[in-house]
């Protein structure tokens, strides 16, 4: 599996037991999806391995109890902490109206309401306080917060992202 047909889902950040048990952190806001999964696959050196999972059990809102089979001690459960975990794109949940996931509004056009055409989203930048589309506008580059009152209408048919942004937004970056 490659890492390109995945999407993270977290990471391995602590040992629970003696018996190899080990904590993983979702990264969602709906970890009740993933409380019944049969197995996960694991990063260990840049390569995804899968791991079947013998007993899990949902704790603290997002922490996932994991005893995986073939883990059966604390010096099994070390070589797999701190390891980023993942799942196949198509078990994600499909999302309607104007949520999305950020890998599948990669090429679709940002449409401002008041501007025009802003050009093709090429990236989301999620290191900021706010994540930004990065959008491509010829050899310029926009960034637009992802504020909810900002997107106005996800069309995915059409593969176009309509946004108002305040006044003057998008001309700073292309002046």
């Amino acid at each position: 599996m490659r890492k390109e047909d995945c999407f993270y889902l977290g990471k391995i950040v602590r040992k629970h037991s003696f018996k190899g048990e080990v904590v993983i952190k979702l990264d969602t806001d709906e970890p009740e999806l993933y409380k019944e999964m049969e197995s996960i696959f694991v990063d260990l050196g840049n390569n995804l391995i899968p791991f079947f999972i013998k007993k899990s059990l949902l704790q603290k809102g997002n922490q996932l109890r994991v005893q995986f089979e073939g883990i059966a001690s604390e010096a099994e459960a070390d070589s797999i902490l701190k390891s980023d975990v993942y799942l196949p794109l198509d078990l994600l949940p499909k999302l309607s109206g104007n949520k999305f996931y950020f890998h599948e509004i990669i090429g679709f056009k940002a449409v401002d309401v008041n501007y025009g055409e802003v050009g093709v989203i090429h990236g989301i930048n999620d290191k900021t306080a706010q994540p930004l589309f990065e959008i491509k506008n010829g050899d310029k580059d926009v960034f637009i917060p992802m504020i909810d009152h900002f997107i106005k209408k996800v069309d995915r048919k059409r593969q176009i992202i309509e946004v108002e942004t305040p006044s003057g937004l998008i001309e700073m970056y292309l002046s």
